[in-house]
């Protein structure tokens, strides 16, 4: 029975065709799609359901429902056999559909006539536009014929959405790509900005999804994928001893090249009518799909990389590259899904902000914001689907929120923002060459942290004292190659120059956890955070850490040296880590080169472990500076990484502020110079509370200067230490609301 009622999906795809080719409104163009669907698969019903909302389906065309049902039938994802589909992104076929699990009853549409049911979503890319469906009087199960039909069908819908084909008379959609639309997303580095989208990858327009002509299509197909195999090979040959991994990411981008099964998939599609792109794009929107199901690391990792295989054919065979001859705008917001360290830094100071769909607050991409000081917002979904180079739109860091084709009162609220902000820049500009002294008479030395040469002239602006902290990890995190001992020298030296004197604390290479370098092979970690990384990689594989240390020797000519070592956790890293100092000393002065006049050498205190050392430690090491976001994720067991919980916990916790407390007690007791690193620092309300408690430097971001020393120099710390110590006794869970009282009468 159901092989008499198989359809031709070239036939059907051919009428399509025609339907796509009338110049007709989008109400009517879905109505004609309906009723052709209909026709040719013989069925009582067709139906489109598409999303008006992110969780709801709006019924926008039907052929066999009430008419009047259109655009008054809603249901909410995961609600009613629609929404299940729309919710999972999986087919439901039965042949009884009113007792099939999850079915929902919607007398206004008549459709409980109708036992049997195929639902198939409308996707793109792996982004959820509806749902097509096909309903019967009689129970049968629809045959893979016909569920192919109907895939492909809602495949071509998906284009048509794309393209804008259903937009115009009636209540059918609204355009695509010219609403607002607000991202949720998570801060990546504060700071507000806007202009105009510039994306990283321009996505790829398909726009012939049908073909008639099979044979043309599938030499279209071949030769593309030739090229894409020949282009693989060759990445292959240049990266021959290269690191492991990348060539492990070559190899299994050889094997999709290679998979028969993929190549036999995309000709069966081109023989059943679509275009040589569509047919790509079909595999694509698949893989993407289970992208988003697949819960193993490897394989979604797979799966990515047939994603960026596939857009590499779509490439070749659109002639859409990345050239695609669009001039970049004056005030360029990055798009992108991901974006490694040196792409970034290529970009450099031109951007204006970077919004991705992907990365973390802890990424490559991340550490180079920080360092160029661009806004970026981070997870913020589908922001690559929906934003077209040039589109308006603001991105708010602090929040952590995207503003695309924003409408004109979100346009003003946020440009009175950043007036307000630059304002605010202008009031702290004229206190830049004051110290940041207390109302009781305490001055609190203010250092920056940098990581690249770009950085150094915020030094003078910013009225930093020195940089407190200056990243190593990012001169090896954007090369493809180790660097070499020479130009790191070069490169220390010219920072040392560029300080002008103003002492500038170096920090050892941090590798390891959420920084991996390109040309090292990732250590597989169940929690990488407390894994095999900084001093611990460095004494493992001292080879490194004597190139550094010699490099910074050399750099220095003589002059005033301070080397910092990461995430030491016990004494004896420490004194291992000194003693290789030692080494590179002697070995400095065997060879006849100038050693530093002063050689300062402390330790990063990011594990609550090291706050317990011996005293011994504490009189050995030459300073400690608290490396805060680190500290605060161990000593909350909340990782900094994971959304859910990073924000749970207050820096200004009683329990954490008492720690630190301990901490400058213990600094004190034995005169070592302590400080403050990290992005608590350079907020204006922490900072004035690790004030409070002792702490006399601290160092941020060369942006929080201003507001850090604006608020210190308005405020009176033992009155501050005296609310702190009240809110304590009180047994407050956080001293925040004590304090922010108190600085509003200062403010």
């Amino acid at each position: 029975m159901a092989a008499t009622r198989d359809t031709d999906s070239r036939k059907l795809l051919g009428r399509l065709r025609e339907v796509m080719a009338e110049d007709a409104g989008g109400q009517t163009r879905l109505d004609q799609i309906t009723q052709l669907i209909a026709q040719e698969m013989h069925t009582d019903v067709c139906s489109i359901y598409l999303f008006r909302d992110d969780d709801t389906l709006e019924l926008c065309a039907t052929q066999g429902l009430n008419p009047e049902a259109v655009h008054q039938t809603r249901m909410r994802l995961g609600e009613g056999l629609v929404g299940r589909v729309a919710r999972t992104g999986r087919i439901v076929n039965t042949d009884d559909a009113p007792n099939t699990r999850g079915f929902r009853y919607m007398p206004e549409t008549g459709e409980e006539a109708y036992s049997s049911f195929l639902g198939v979503p409308v996707q793109r890319l792996g982004e959820m536009l509806g749902v097509l469906v096909v309903q019967s009087k009689d129970a049968r199960i629809y045959s893979e014929e016909e569920v192919y039909a109907t895939e492909v069908t809602a495949m071509v819908l998906a284009e048509m959405t794309e393209l804008g084909a259903f937009v115009g008379e009636g209540a059918a959609l609204k355009a695509r790509h010219q609403q607002p639309v607000l991202f949720h997303g998570a801060t990546g580095q504060e700071g507000a900005a806007q202009g105009h989208v510039w994306l990283h990858e321009p996505r790829v327009v398909v726009t012939n999804p049908i073909a008639d002509d099979p044979d043309r299509e599938l030499e279209r197909l071949n030769a593309a994928v030739e090229e894409l195999r020949v282009g693989v090979d060759k990445m292959l040959s240049s990266a021959s001893g290269g690191d492991k991994e990348h060539l492990q990411v070559l190899e299994a981008y050889r094997m999709f090249a290679n998979s028969k099964g993929w190549m036999r998939r995309m000709e069966e599609d081109i023989e059943r009518g679509l275009s040589a792109e569509a047919a790509v794009e079909k595999e694509q929107s698949t893989a993407r799909a289970r992208m988003g199901q697949v819960s193993d690391s490897y394989l979604r990792e797979r799966l990515h990389d047939l994603d960026d295989l596939s857009n590499r054919l779509l490439r070749i065979l659109t002639g859409q590259g990345s050239e695609t001859g669009a001039e970049m705008p004056a005030d360029p917001i990055l798009i992108a899904r991901n974006i490694g360290p040196a792409e970034l830094l290529d970009y450099g100071r031109s951007l204006k902000g970077i919004v991705l769909e992907e990365g973390s607050v802890g990424s490559h991409a991340a550490i180079v914001a920080r360092a160029l000081a661009i806004p970026l917002v981070i997870h913020a979904s589908r922001v690559t689907t929906e934003a077209l180079n040039g589109d308006f739109i603001m991105v708010d860091g602090d929040q952590g929120v995207v503003h695309l084709r924003p409408e004109d009162t979100v346009k003003s609220a946020f440009r009175d923002k950043m007036a307000m902000q630059a304002q605010a820049q202008e009031r702290y500009a004229s206190i830049r060459d004051k110290p940041a002294e207390t109302l009781d008479g305490h001055t609190i030395a203010l250092h920056m942290n940098a990581g690249l040469m770009a950085d150094l002239p915020s030094l003078a602006g910013s009225g930093a004292e020195g940089v407190g902290l200056f990243r190593t990890e990012l001169q090896f995190l954007v090369r493809s190659q180790m660097p070499k001992r020479a130009e790191l020298s070069e490169l220390y030296a010219r920072v040392m120059d560029a300080a002008q004197g103003k002492r500038v604390v170096f920090r050892t290479l941090d590798i390891g956890s959420d920084k991996v370098l390109p040309y090292m092979k990732p250590n597989d970690e169940p929690n990488p955070a407390m894994g095999w990384r900084a001093i611990r990689v460095g004494l493992d594989k001292p080879g490194v850490m004597r190139m550094q240390l010699q490099a910074l020797l050399r750099a220095a000519k003589g002059r005033p040296l301070s080397v910092m070592f990461p995430f030491v956790a016990q004494m004896e890293e420490y004194t291992r880590a000194r003693e290789e100092m030692d080494k590179a000393l002697e070995r400095e002065r065997i060879l006849g080169h100038p050693i530093p006049e002063n050689l300062e050498l402390g330790a990063m205190l990011e594990t609550p472990s090291l706050a317990y050392a011996p005293d011994k430690f504490f009189e050995d090491v030459g300073f400690l500076s608290i490396g805060g976001n680190d500290l605060k994720q161990f000593f909350f067991a909340a990782d900094r990484e994971n959304e859910r919980v990073r924000r749970r916990y207050d820096t200004l916790n009683v329990s954490f502020l008492s720690f630190l407390e301990r901490i400058v007690q213990r600094c004190e007791a034995t005169g070592t110079p302590l400080s403050f690193c990290g992005e608590d620092a350079g907020r204006p309300v922490e900072a004035a509370c690790f004030a409070a408690i002792g702490m006399r430097i601290l160092s941020m971001r060369p942006a929080s200067i201003g507001p850090v020393k604006s608020i210190l120099r308005r405020s009176d710390l033992g009155e501050l230490r005296a609310i702190i110590h009240a809110a304590r006794d009180r047994g407050d869970m956080s001293v925040r609301p004590a304090v922010l009282e108190y600085l509003r009468g200062k403010l």
